[in-house]
């Protein structure tokens, strides 16, 4: 800063103004470049303009400068905030205008995508897909609680906290009616937690497992064997429907295997047939005749 290509002073010796031509001595003048001018031509002809407010830059003004830019030290402000910046760090920007380095962190700063202010060095924020929060501003859109650097789900534009994701998104269990946040099991369209899709009778897991339903209960292939399968009028076996012989034969409150339904005497297997009941006994069509 300073003016530095000229010198101001009180004229001893008998030289004229180089411009106007006017006698020097015993008043106030200017020497630029080798040459004595009077006050009034130097601010005329040879001072600085003020890149600011672009009047001459006077023999009794002080003047910054920086790179063959000139200033009146009053004029030598940010342009954002007005602070005077002699002899404090300043940067030139765009249209020559300098800025503070607090005003300069500030608009180079990323903006809050909560309320669009400048996030500056030393807040604490959230990013995510190169978008970025300041730290309170990150909230859920249901509850608009702050979710900060806690767990969250995306929706499209919107931010849930795992609370209101489970509530409005997660799909219910079809038993016990609460959220279920991972894993699960889908039956007959219907989602079930895990440790809520159980047998009736022994409480075990039945995901992945062989099981009936019955009435809205379920079992495992052993308690339905034993607590709910009807007994084969034949073999006295439970009649489960796993494995050999699914079908059954129905007759008067009795039931059968399908490979057990068969004629008393001769043994042909009699589903899907003709047959005969012949003293509480099931016969084929034509052995009654040679009883």
């Amino acid at each position: 800063a300073g003016p530095g290509s000229y010198t101001v002073g009180t004229m001893s010796e008998r030289f004229d103004c180089h411009y106007c031509r006017d006698p020097l001595h015993g008043k106030k003048y200017v020497q630029k470049e080798g040459r004595h001018c009077c006050v009034k031509c130097f601010e005329k002809i040879c001072a600085n303009t003020c890149i600011e407010c672009k009047k001459p830059i006077g023999a009794d003004s002080k003047e910054l400068h920086f790179k063959n830019r000139y200033w009146h030290d009053s004029c030598f402000r940010c342009f954002k905030c007005y602070t005077s910046l002699v002899n404090e760090p300043f940067m030139l920007r765009e249209n020559n205008k300098v800025w503070c380095s607090n005003c300069t962190a500030t608009v180079d700063a990323p903006k809050c995508k909560g309320c669009f202010k400048p996030i500056i060095a030393g807040d604490q924020n959230v990013e995510y897909k190169k978008m970025v929060w300041h730290k309170d501003c990150f909230t859920c859109s249901q509850c608009k609680q702050v979710i900060g650097s806690g767990s969250f789900f995306p929706k499209g534009d919107d931010f849930y906290c795992v609370s209101c994701h489970e509530h409005k998104f997660a799909k219910t269990c079809a038993k016990c009616k609460n959220p279920i946040t991972s894993g699960g099991l889908t039956y007959q369209e219907q989602p079930w937690h895990s440790e809520c899709f159980i047998c009736s009778n022994c409480k075990k897991q039945l995901g992945g497992k062989r099981f009936t339903a019955v009435e809205d209960q379920f079992y495992c292939v052993d308690c339905y064997k034993e607590c709910v399968a009807k007994k084969c009028a034949g073999c006295k076996n439970p009649i489960t429907g796993f494995g050999r012989g699914t079908s059954v034969v129905n007759y008067e409150d009795e039931s059968w295997h399908d490979y057990c339904f068969k004629c008393t005497k001769c043994a042909r297997g009699l589903a899907n047939k003709r047959f005969v009941c012949h003293n509480g006994k099931i016969y084929c069509a034509e052995c009654p005749k040679r009883l």
